[in-house]
């Protein structure tokens, strides 16, 4: 039961910091300015409209009685108690009580007012709303009824909505500053965060400067520290491999020029397509390590640039489909190389391919379905790993060193996406690739 009701709490309760705090700070400001109000209401100005009703009532039922009494003056009885009660009334003859009613049963002044009245007389008739600052209040009398005009301050306390204004005003003036100060809070959390998924794509960030409060801050300099820790290991492994690049390429030409010499061509032929293979290896190897280039993020229409690439095979066999223009933020160049390494492969294996690019709420999904012979399903994990070749399936190439689709897959993760391989509709591989936008 208790692990159902905190569940629905959980469920309830906002899920971003700042609206949590704007909660934990307007909460208890609202709840205090609700009990003064009903306490207030109940205890002080209910109260108090019902005694200043009750002293009207029996003004007019004193009134109406010394009225019945007096024999020979009545009409200076009349004007002495307008002038001395500030209440306006008139004797009308022989006409009834209006049937209609008037009264707001929502109103506590209607209710009070209908309440005390039916303590002292039988027949009567009121009405609130006809004028702005007067009640008209008829009862029955002899043959008429007596009209009372009745200033409404007679009847209710003027001070209650000068109370409503001073409770309400300084809680909305509490809640706006509470809003500002906690959005200064929170903008050095979202900036952190931001930063970092910035940065887990690989994308350059520049100079991160830490703000907020001391823990925010903190953490912020933790985030900028490893930040430059992890670009200087990848320039220190990018400065590696270009040496170890320069001291390859050097022996490699001296091998080449030296098997020109050899007089057997058919082993000058075998060493020079080791050495190619090597040096196709070497060069996959230094765009897989340094695929993480400087290449800045920038907005493009993915489906347009999914396009232009297939255009480029002039292949009738590649199809691709796609509902609409679509706008993607990311490193233009490496989505174009990821999609070629994936439609190369697709294309070298099967005859017919099928690109598709659809937009859920938080990603894009692109397919790449082909009829080749496909891969088991226990070799879908292995051959992302570098230099992982296949030998069955697929076949084997000696014009492949295995890094494509390690290459590819660096780039989809790189920008925060993943990739699956499924079996395809045509009965070959299928590509899936997911990337958040």
């Amino acid at each position: 039961m208790f692990y159902g009701l905190n569940k629905l709490i959980k469920k309830l309760l906002p899920k971003q910091l700042f609206y949590r705090a704007l909660l934990i700070v307007a909460a208890p400001i609202i709840i205090l300015q609700i009990t003064i109000s009903v306490v207030f209401f109940d205890s002080l100005w209910i109260k108090t409209n019902k005694g200043m009703t009750r002293a009207l009532v029996n003004e007019i039922k004193f009134f109406i009685n010394a009225y019945d009494n007096e024999k020979y003056n009545k009409d200076s009885l009349t004007k002495l108690f307008s002038e001395t009660h500030a209440v306006k009334v008139e004797y009308i003859n022989s006409k009834i009580l209006p049937k209609d009613d008037q009264e707001r049963w929502f109103s506590p002044m209607d209710r009070t007012l209908r309440r005390e009245l039916k303590s002292q007389f039988t027949n009567y008739w009121f009405d609130t709303t006809s004028f702005q600052d007067s009640i008209d209040l008829k009862i029955k009398y002899l043959n008429g009824y007596f009209q009372f005009i009745v200033p409404k301050e007679r009847v209710t306390n003027s001070s209650a909505r000068i109370f409503a204004l001073w409770i309400t005003l300084p809680a909305f003036l509490l809640i706006m500053i509470a809003l500002i100060f906690l959005k200064n809070q929170t903008r050095p959390i979202i900036n952190l965060a931001k930063a970092s998924e910035k940065f887990g794509r690989g994308e350059d960030i520049g100079e991160y400067r830490p703000s907020g409060a001391l823990e925010i801050r903190q953490a912020g300099y933790e985030f900028d520290r490893m930040r430059k820790r992890i670009i200087r290991h990848l320039n220190q492994r990018s400065e590696m491999l270009s040496g170890i690049s320069h001291d390859l390429r050097t022996p490699l030409t001296r091998i080449k020029l030296q098997l020109t010499f050899i007089k057997d061509k058919e082993i000058s032929n075998k060493l020079s397509q080791d050495v190619s293979e090597m040096e196709k290896m070497l060069n996959e190897y230094l765009q897989f390590a340094s695929n993480r280039s400087s290449e800045t993020s920038e907005t493009f229409d993915i489906s347009e640039l999914i396009l232009n690439t297939i255009n480029k095979y002039e292949n009738k066999n590649i199809v691709f489909n796609t509902n609409s223009k679509i706008i993607f933020s990311g490193r233009k160049n490496l989505i174009r190389r990821c999609l070629n390494n994936f439609i190369d492969n697709s294309i070298k294996y099967g005859k017919n391919v099928v690109v598709d690019l659809k937009k859920s709420s938080n990603n894009l999904i692109i397919t790449i379905d082909d009829d080749g012979p496909g891969i088991q399903e226990k070799e879908y994990e292995s051959v992302f790993k570098p230099f992982y070749k296949i030998d069955k399936s697929r076949g084997d190439s000696k014009s492949s060193v295995g890094l494509g689709m390690s290459i590819a897959s660096d780039i989809v993760q790189s920008h925060g996406g993943n990739i699956k391989l499924e079996k395809s509709l045509l009965n070959g591989l299928r590509v899936k690739i997911s990337l958040p936008f």
